[in-house]
Order: structure tokens, then C-alpha cells, then sequence
């Protein structure tokens, strides 16, 4: 059975909507909060979420952007509003597709499984990444630099897995602790910055003068691709 993640704070519609699904082949895992809605998805590993814009301790905006961090299984956002603002917002969070309330339970249905197809047509995410000489492989947990293999911990190769798989693009503090915890940032923890100062010294990255890793002062972490190729950062 493929299976699904509802992510929808009316406990009645959620029931109605899985029981649908399930009816369908489905297996539902359902979540009533968008700050549970991350540790679910990790729990049930589903292949497609079905998100609630509009939820408690958490929206669904920031929720995607959550599941983003990690994981590019197909978001469908489901919700009552039908201003354009909202829609796009929602796509650009890294929503796959989005479907305004009230919707007929069969054209929901069509919607899931037309993202389940495009999502399977896609090309697979890489299980390895090289930049010049570094390799990393997520199948084997190996990390080489220059011949020489890298010894990092669970975490630190989590955190240069989300790193380097985003290469170019900053992570904030936020993407990253979801990316390899699984929660959110509170303003205190340091962890973060304690890994990638590890990370620096191991690939060999001037802590006084980052290129491979560098900082983006109040906002994050950046992975600098052409660092790693020897180019300009």
C-alpha cells in the first residue's frame, strides 16, 4: 500500500479523507498539527503529504518548508482560501500542487495520484555527490577528500549531506536542525554551529576564512560548489 501523510486539523474531514484514501489503496498516517507534522512525516516515511495550509503551531507554509529541507516527496496543499497570494506562497514554499476545500473526494484522489506519477517519472535524487575532489556517497555514509577518507560523525554527515545537496543555495539554522534532527530551531541551539565548525576543520576549510562552508551572516550556511572544484567561491 502507498503510503500518505494527511496533515489537517479537523479531526472529521481528516477521518473522511483517509478513510477515502485508505478505501483506495492508501495508507494513512494522520497528523492534527503542523509542529507534529515533520516528527510524523519521519515516523511514517510517507510518499506523498497532503498539507493543511491553515493549522495549529505551525502553518503549512513553514511546514513545507520543513519537509523541503530533507525531502522532495510530493506536497500537495489542501485548504480553504483561494486567494491567488496564497497559492503561489504555497509553490514557492515547495508545495507540488494545491487544491481549495471543499474538493470531491474522487478529484482529490485523481490530484494524489497524478503526483505520485510525475514524482515516479522524475529523475532519482543522486545517492552521490562529487565536487572535485570530495566525494560523498549516502549509500555507504563515505566521505573521501582527496584519496583520503573523511571520518564524520551520524550528524556531521547529515549536516554536509543537506549542505552539499543544496549546493549554492543558503540553509538557515532552521533547515538545517530539521534537516538532521527533525526540529526547529529555538534561537539557543548551538549544535549547528558546533557541526559545521567540525565539518570546516575536517574538509579542511580555514575557520578563519571559510570558502567550502561558507557563512551568510543572518541567515545561514552556504555550500560554495566551485570552492570545492578549485574555482572561485
Amino acid at each position: 500500500m502507498t503510503k500518505a501523510l494527511l496533515v489537517e486539523d479537523d479531526p472529521k474531514l481528516s477521518r473522511l479523507i483517509a478513510q477515502f484514501l485508505e478505501q483506495h489503496g492508501f495508507n494513512v498516517a494522520q497528523a492534527y498539527r503542523g509542529d507534529h507534522a515533520v516528527e510524523a512525516f519521519r515516523r511514517h516515511e510517507p510518499a506523498i503529504t497532503i498539507l493543511d495550509l491553515m493549522l495549529p503551531g505551525r502553518d503549512g507554509l513553514q511546514v513545507c518548508r520543513d519537509l523541503r529541507a530533507f525531502s522532495a516527496a510530493p506536497i500537495l496543499m489542501l485548504t480553504a482560501r483561494e486567494d491567488d497570494l496564497d497559492q503561489i506562497l504555497g509553490l514557492e514554499s515547495g508545495a507540488d500542487d494545491y487544491v481549495i476545500k471543499p474538493v470531491e473526494p474522487r478529484v482529490l484522489l485523481a490530484r494524489v495520484r497524478a503526483l505520485l506519477r510525475r514524482h515516479s517519472q522524475a529523475e532519482e535524487p543522486p545517492e552521490r555527490l562529487e565536487f572535485g575532489p570530495l566525494a560523498i556517497d549516502r549509500r555507504t555514509r563515505a566521505v573521501v577528500l582527496a584519496g583520503a577518507e573523511v571520518d564524520l560523525t551520524t550528524m556531521e554527515f547529515e549536516m554536509l549531506w543537506a549542505l552539499a545537496s543544496q549546493a549554492g543555495q543558503v540553509l538557515t539554522r532552521d533547515d538545517l536542525l530539521n534537516a538532521v534532527r527533525g526540529i526547529e530551531f529555538n534561537g539557543l541551539d548551538r549544535s549547528v554551529d558546533v557541526c559545521v565548525s567540525k565539518l570546516r576543520r575536517k574538509l579542511d576549510d580555514d575557520p578563519r576564512d571559510p570558502a567550502r562552508i561558507k557563512t551568510v551572516w543572518g541567515k545561514g550556511y552556504l555550500f560554495s560548489p566551485k570552492a570545492h572544484e578549485g574555482g572561485d567561491a
